[in-house]
């Protein structure tokens, strides 16, 4: 090896560039092989970076010392003097190599190259050279939307006036005289519009850092700034593009539609408010209607003739674009229709089949947009084009895009029949069934096919969603068209919804007899729907005759109904299962109503069965008392815990298609959208507390504050060091160990940032980011090494009890002359709470105890905590998001748990409290909290009742959450109520109730010895000859002594303090009513 590191350093020190570009290439295999050639560093940076050599040295030069294991105090001068002095260079491709090589630079680095180096980059943008203004164009493309960048602007004038003034420049070298040149400047200008329109967080800085308030100002400026310029030149930029080459054409599309797009629908008007939130002198664009749909018509006109384009790529981004701007407003099913058209010939021709999903994606997105009869006539297509799609996710997302079109077509062609218009052939939701091969598998009873069961489920799901109410959407767009259509088809009556419902329940009749391998999600969904359409009509679906003044629809759909209830019971005598009698079963009993007891037809059948079981107990079926990983009776997705590959296919099915549906029916609002509503200060985040690190002896002052990333699964450490000294510190170095599931990304145990020149009292800001692996406590260590003798080559000896490898100590001899003997200051470890590494689940109550039973790994504790109040006055009069004795518990909102439910006993101030939260890497888990107050031992009702004891139960998906958890359960409560619960041990809680017992025995005892004795017992004979009366001869009621047993009585207790807390609502109720 010595030999090869010697023959490398001759090669490297010649003239030669062709040897010196052998010689690194060589030493970047040995590099990437594992071996050290840290030896080569030093002779790599005298005679490659530092001298005059070619631009392809250069960048192997800067590769090699980066993959080389350097300490940063030494990598980082080397880099930053080497690509400011390059930048400079006269040779064009060496300063291309250089500006090339910005984005890859971390993010500690990037604010002091740009900021002097500012003036070199404007120079460049603007050179003769086309290779340096493609690499200028390039580099800062990757560069200006990072998120750390962003950051950095905000706080830093000087350099976001720097980085506008490049922003303007690469929109003006879109119209650049070199293809090349120009064709990336449009790609920049793409992908700052789709960094804050899709609010994607960008990937390439090396330290991941969450934006606020500033970095969306900064971008929403840039954006608007290029919006501007795009829609004011656009006729420029078209004939630009016209001259490109083809392959080079497809780039130019974007830009153009997505400013003709954000102009057209008022949203660059929002981006400029949002840039300056308190100028109140912004005003809005001041072209009209008609002028924004004229230059919206330029670019359709610009790019319809590319529709015909042999290229398959360029058909499909034309199309996909053609189709956003056909949902702006002014605009025309024509241009919808076009694109449609164009697209579907690909799919045709068998062209462009590896983006068939984002085809059918793109179509079944915008089929709103076309007009009524092409809709129609596309929905069989549609169906097989689904059919043949791989991924399950993009099957249902196309199912609920074509559901639910055919549900608002089919409301609206009826709603328009109603007022008078021609009814339009085939917009009956019963078309979709009208395919042969679709048919034929609705209708076999034997057939393996999961299509037909993800397009029933996905159908009557959709059906369950017209039956809630509509969203509200207050701005144009592609939500508002569809929330329009479906509210003129149900705005005219409220059971309209059961009409399209009922054509459902019909065509998807024979899937009660599926044989699906013991799959039967979709005859849940199915048995769901048809019983809710008879608890409608039966309770509330009005009139049923027509002496009544029933009209004759109602007539015939109350006889369709009755039809399909005969069939059903018909049918269940076939396929009499367990199972399917427990569906059915169990959507009928969602629809009692306990208070007014209302019953309908299908009621008697599960009422029947209930008799039965009650009467048989020895043929009850074992699956209701016993928790076997099924369905109903445990609802979780987890498929490795379902003892059945049916079951958890089940499951499955179900988490697809309900996801697809909430995507589709009531998504999430994007945050520009919240900002188009609700204005910036919506997006207002509170940064987290931060802790102290040091002592206050201490000569620095840290404090840090962390955020989390789910997405990326990282974490990101935020410092600030005060230098409390009175000499300004030259040099500080900040190492960062890590403990637990934490890891750095390089590899590397610990991450060091160097400041430099603390001047006293004068806060410093640094990150460290690190990503987490598995669900485990984390904890960042940081240490602080000071430098006081910095340049003067002293020496200090000061002794740790700390152990450093070999390596960093030759490296720590070798800098020892010239930095000194470091000072070393040691902080307390940050621990990250373990629930920082949950997200919040959110779940139905039945889903969550069909789920709790059997997720196999469980923890409990006992916590307690104290609280003010005397009393029902404490408890009984206050409302449950203010109850006194729930203060110990106020914390858990602000964690990352979704509250599922809560139950309250407020006569005896007791409650239980049910959460649901899933890990970074899928695991389930969830919460159960009890709590009960601890009566004082005085009984007087006036005493104070200040204990609240809590039982939290923690049952999760994987042993390993339980595990980590119980590890430590007093940290695990201070996590979740931020110290507010104190754990009490078992042994505690057991010692206490046995002396409450004690003290309760005790009492009893006193009261019994106090009473009279008893007379003795009269013979039965006596007592059956002698009629007993009181005082005044009449006789006596029945006895008011108890039989029960102790079980007995703390039920009907339960249930009496239950009723009493039943009733004290009821009077609430009616004194809020009056």
């Amino acid at each position: 090896m010595d030999l090869l590191i010697a023959q490398i350093t001759t090669d490297l020190r010649s003239s030669d560039a062709l040897r010196q570009s052998s010689a690194l290439l060589q030493a970047l295999q040995q590099c990437a092989a594992g071996r050290d050639v840290s030896a080569l560093a030093r002779t790599v940076a005298t005679e490659i970076l530092s001298a005059p050599s070619s631009a392809v040295c250069k960048r192997l030069a800067l590769d090699l010392l980066r993959a080389l294991p350097l300490p940063p105090d030494l990598l980082d001068p080397l880099l930053l003097s080497s690509l400011r002095s390059d930048l400079s260079f006269p040779d064009p491709d060496v300063a291309s190599s250089s500006i090339a090589s910005f984005p890859s630079l971390p993010s500690h680095l990037l604010l002091s190259l740009l900021s002097s180096a500012h003036a070199d980059i404007t120079a460049a943008l603007s050179s003769p050279a086309e290779s340096l203004r493609l690499a200028s164009v390039t580099s800062l493309s990757s560069l200006l939307p990072r998120d750390d960048l962003a950051l950095m602007c905000s706080s830093n004038p000087s350099l976001m006036a720097h980085a506008t003034t490049w922003w303007g420049r690469l929109a003006e070298l879109a119209l650049d005289s070199a293809d090349s040149v120009a064709a990336t400047a449009f790609e920049a200008l793409a992908r700052l519009f789709q960094e804050l329109d899709a609010r994607r967080m960008s990937r390439l800085a090396g330290d991941k850092l969450v934006d606020g308030e500033g970095a969306l100002a900064v971008r929403a400026q840039w954006a608007a700034e290029a919006i501007n310029f795009i829609w004011s030149r656009r006729n420029m930029l078209i004939a630009r593009s016209m001259v490109m080459p083809v392959e080079r054409f497809r780039v130019t599309v974007y830009p153009l539609v997505h400013a003709a797009k954000m102009v057209a629908s008022g949203t660059v008007n929002t981006l400029r408010r949002i840039a300056k939130p308190g100028d109140t002198t912004i005003a809005d664009s001041v072209e009209s209607s008609a002028e924004k749909l004229v230059g919206v018509s330029d670019i359709i006109s610009h790019l319809l003739p590319f529709l015909s384009s042999l290229d398959p790529p360029l058909v499909f981004e034309v199309g996909i674009n053609m189709l956003a701007l056909a949902d702006v407003p002014g605009g025309k099913p024509e241009w919808a229709s076009a694109a449609t058209i164009a697209i579907l010939t690909l799919w045709d021709r068998q062209e462009f089949s590896s983006m068939r999903e984002t085809i059918v994606r793109a179509i079944v997105t915008n089929l709103h947009l076309l007009d009524l009869g092409m809709q129609v006539s596309l929905f069989k297509r549609l169906l097989q084009m689904v059919r043949n799609l791989r991924a399950e996710s993009d099957r249902m997302h196309a199912l609920a895009c074509i559901c639910r079109t055919a549900l608002c077509v089919d409301l609206f062609a009826k709603e328009s029949a109603r007022r008078g218009q021609k009814p339009v052939p085939g917009t009956d939701v019963i078309s979709l069934f009208e395919d042969a091969r679709v048919k034929d598998d609705l209708n076999s009873i034997t057939s393996k096919s999961l299509f037909r069961e993800e397009l029933v489920a996905s159908l009557v799901e959709s059906c369950f969603q017209l039956s809630l109410p509509l969203p509200e959407v207050k701005n144009s767009g592609t939500e508002s068209r569809v929330i329009g259509a479906l509210a003129y088809g149900t705005g005219y009556g409220a059971l309209n919804w059961t009409e399209p419902a009922l054509d459902v329940v019909e065509v998807c009749r024979p899937c009660v007899l599926w044989d699906c391998d013991r799959r039967t999600y979709a005859i849940d969904c199915y048995l769901k729907l048809l019983v809710r359409l008879c608890h409608i009509y039966d309770t509330r679906g009005g009139v049923k005759t027509i002496k009544a003044g029933a009209s004759q629809d109602q007539i015939l759909n109350e006889t369709r109904l009755r039809n399909l209830q005969l069939q059903l019971i018909r049918d269940l005598r076939e396929v009499h299962t367990p199972r399917i009698s427990a569906r059915l079963i169990w959507a009928i009993s969602e629809h009692f109503d306990l208070e007014g007891y209302k019953t309908f037809r299908l009621s008697s059948y599960a009422l029947n069965i209930i008799k039965y079981v009650t009467n048989h107990p020895d043929n009850r079926w074992v699956g209701v008392g016993d928790a076997t990983g099924d369905y109903p009776f445990s609802h979780h997705k987890l498929t490795v815990q379902f003892s059945e590959a049916s079951a958890a296919q089940d499951r499955k099915l179900e988490g697809l298609v309900h996801k697809a549906i909430q995507e589709l029916w009531r998504p999430n609002p994007t945050q520009l959208t919240l900002l188009q509503t609700k204005g910036i200060g919506v997006l207002h985040k509170e940064l987290p507390k931060a802790c102290t690190l040091t002592g206050s002896s201490d000569p620095c002052y840290i404090e840090a504050y962390h955020l989390a990333d789910p997405t990326d699964g990282r974490i990101t450490l935020h410092l600030k060091i005060l230098n409390l000294t009175e000499l300004e510190l030259n040099r500080v170095d900040i190492q960062v160990g890590l403990s637990g599931a934490l890891y750095y990304m390089d590899g590397f145990s610990r991450t060091v940032r160097h400041l430099r020149n603390l001047v006293s009292q004068d806060p410093v800001q640094s990150s460290v980011t690190a990503g987490v692996s598995h669900f485990e406590r984390c904890s960042l260590w940081v240490q602080v090494l000071y430098y006081p003798f910095y340049g003067s080559g002293g020496y200090a000896d000061h002794e740790g009890d700390y152990t450093e490898d070999s390596q960093t100590m030759r490296q720590k001899r070798s800098l020892r002359p010239e930095l000194g003997e470091p000072v070393v200051l040691r902080c307390q470890p940050y621990k990250i709470p373990l629930p920082e590494l949950l997200l919040p689940y959110e779940c139905s109550p039945v889903e969550y105890f069909r789920l709790w039973p059997s997720l196999p790994a469980m923890v409990e504790c006992t916590g307690t905590y104290t609280y003010e109040g005397s009393g029902f006055k404490a408890t009984a009069a206050q409302q449950y998001d203010s109850s006194p004795f729930l203060i110990g518990l106020k914390s858990i909102s602000s964690k990352p748990f979704h509250q599922v439910c809560s139950h309250f006993i407020r006569t005896v101030a007791g409650f239980q409290l049910c959460y649901a939260a899933k890990t970074w890497f899928g695991g389930f888990v969830g919460m159960m909290i009890f709590g009960a107050s601890e009566v004082s031992r005085n009984v007087d009702l006036g005493d104070d009742t200040a204990t609240m004891i809590c039982k939290f139960v923690v049952r999760a998906s994987d042993e390993s959450i339980t595990k980590e958890i119980e590890s430590d359960l007093q940290s695990w409560l201070d996590d979740v109520t931020d110290g507010a619960v104190e754990y009490t041990p078992e042994d505690e809680v057991k010692a206490a109730a046995a002396e409450r017992l004690k003290i309760s025995m005790e009492r009893i005892a006193l009261l019994k010895a106090a009473k009279p004795k008893v007379p003795p017992a009269k013979t039965k004979e006596e007592e059956e000859e002698k009629e007993e009366v009181d005082e005044f001869g009449n006789p006596k009621g029945p006895s008011t002594l108890s039989k029960l047993t102790a079980e007995e009585a703390e039920h009907r207790a339960l249930q009496a303090a239950v009723l009493q807390e039943w009733h004290q609502l009821c009077k609430e109720k009616a004194m809020k009513a009056q």
